[in-house]
C-alpha cells in the first residue's frame, strides 16, 4: 500500500499505462499468430497478415512499448517463414 500521495499517483498511472501497453501488445501478438497460421495453412491473405503485423511491430515500437531490436527480430522472423514456405510451395 503506497504511503504517499504521489506513491498512489504513480501506482494508478502505472495500472493505466501496464493496461495500454498490454493492448498493444496483444494486438501484435495475434496478428503475429495469425500471419503464422495463415502461412501454414497456404492461405492467400498471408502476405498481407503479414504486412499488417509488421505495421503493428511498428507502432509498438514508435510508441515505446517493445525495443528497436525485438522489433526487427520479430520481423525478420516471420519474413524469414514466409519466404521458406514459400519456396516448398
Amino acid at each position: 500500500m503506497p504511503n504517499t500521495k504521489s506513491a498512489q499517483k504513480e501506482l494508478r498511472k502505472g495500472k493505466k499505462l501496464n493496461a495500454y501497453n498490454k493492448k498493444i501488445k496483444d494486438n501484435f501478438k495475434s496478428l503475429v499468430k495469425k500471419s503464422r497460421k495463415a502461412i501454414e495453412s497456404g492461405d492467400k491473405s498471408a502476405q498481407e497478415l503479414v504486412l499488417k503485423a509488421h505495421k503493428a511491430l511498428d507502432k509498438a515500437t514508435q510508441k515505446g512499448v517493445i525495443k528497436k531490436n525485438t522489433r526487427d527480430r520479430k520481423k525478420s522472423r516471420l519474413h524469414h517463414y514466409l519466404n521458406k514456405t514459400a519456396k516448398k510451395a
